[in-house]
């Protein structure tokens, strides 16, 4: 097994056949590419419907460097995403902390408090938690988080749902978060930009906030799938939603969006930008009618939007016109190995 997330033949081999009770409030379950699962409470009483809860876990990433409140607000959006690309509100967050024996009470209390905050602002309540320190935990995998989202069954938008005649929307373009990530924690591994550019790539960390994108897209028009391009980039998420659904997706690659300071940080790194990390960035498959009223409501909202291709039948993802495959890694990892080991080494 590589690093990063597993491989569509891994999970098939190792975790699917061993998934624990079969209930049949578990509406949906585990499956590679689908960022969240579905309960519905009253299924195993043969009630009528009632609200459906819809459930994430992620780990969580703490990097100091970034400042505490910045580091607790990011490491916070990307657990809220997975949950917020079913169309249903995050609402209630359940969160643990492993720390290193060092980590100091005020640097914690600074990251939760950025939490709580960002927490209120959304109306998510923390309804449950752990934090210790032990011996062995490290920076910066410290934890994880469990995101529920309470609402109508008959709204959930599914991680699966891609339909034939669907167009693609795309919000924001590639390697928006490893752009972010790499401008803020290494900016002297980008000594050969312009100081301006290398601060506006560094802004592109705070586009790492996917929920009220998803919401607005998925309250605009018939949404019938939503994916946050996470791990294996834009193009990871591509293959995920494509193969999750059933079908094909034919992409034109210079309708994309392109953050700004995406390009140069990425082309100084030599990292290549469609298979980045990119939370943040939203894939949508929407029904034709709809597409371009969901990408005029991003657009209302400052954020990059626009129709990136089409869903056919079939399977695989194409861009313009050509074949492609799953990514093996994700590209900011070994950049992100070589920079701290760099960082580390100076002293």
């Amino acid at each position: 097994m590589s690093d990063g997330k597993i491989g569509r033949r891994f999970f098939e081999e190792r975790i699917r056949p061993n998934l624990g009770a079969d209930r049949s409030d578990v509406t949906l379950g585990p499956a590679h590419g689908c960022d969240f699962g579905v309960i519905a409470p009253n299924a195993v009483q043969g009630a009528e419907e009632s609200p459906a809860v819809v459930v994430a876990t992620d780990p969580i990433s703490m990097l100091p460097a970034l400042g505490f409140e910045r580091a607790g607000r990011f490491a916070l959006h990307i657990a809220l995403s997975d949950v917020a690309v079913s169309g249903i509100a995050p609402s209630h967050l359940s969160i643990a902390f492993a720390l290193p024996t060092t980590f100091d009470d005020d640097d914690f209390a600074s990251i939760w408090r950025a939490i709580s905050e960002e927490c209120g602002r959304l109306d998510i309540a923390v309804t449950t938690g752990h934090t210790a320190r032990y011996p062995g935990a490290t920076l910066p995998w410290v934890g994880a988080a469990t995101v529920l989202g309470i609402g109508d069954p008959e709204r959930i938008v599914r991680p699966d749902g891609a339909r034939p005649g669907d167009r693609l929307v795309v919000t924001r373009g590639p390697a928006v978060e490893a752009t972010g990530l790499f401008a803020s924690l290494f900016p002297e591994a980008l000594s050969d930009l312009d100081p301006e550019t290398v601060a506006v790539a560094a802004e592109r960390l705070d586009d790492v906030r996917l929920v009220e994108d998803a919401l607005a897209a998925a309250a605009a028009g018939e949404v019938h799938a939503m994916h946050d391009a996470t791990e294996g980039g834009l193009l990871g998420a591509l293959h995920e939603t494509a193969g999750a659904s059933g079908v094909r997706f034919e992409i034109e690659r210079d309708a994309v969006p392109v953050s700004e300071g995406v390009e140069p940080v990425c082309q100084a790194l030599g990292m290549a930008p469609w298979r980045a990390t990119t939370s943040g960035t939203l894939l949508a498959s929407v029904a034709p009618a709809d597409a371009e009223r969901v990408v005029e409501t991003l657009r209302a909202r400052d954020t990059p939007a626009a129709v990136v291709g089409t869903v056919e039948r079939g399977a695989g993802v194409a861009i313009d016109g050509e074949e492609t495959s799953p990514p093996d890694g994700d590209a900011s990892w070994p950049v992100y190995a070589e920079l701290s080991g760099a960082e580390a080494g100076s002293g």
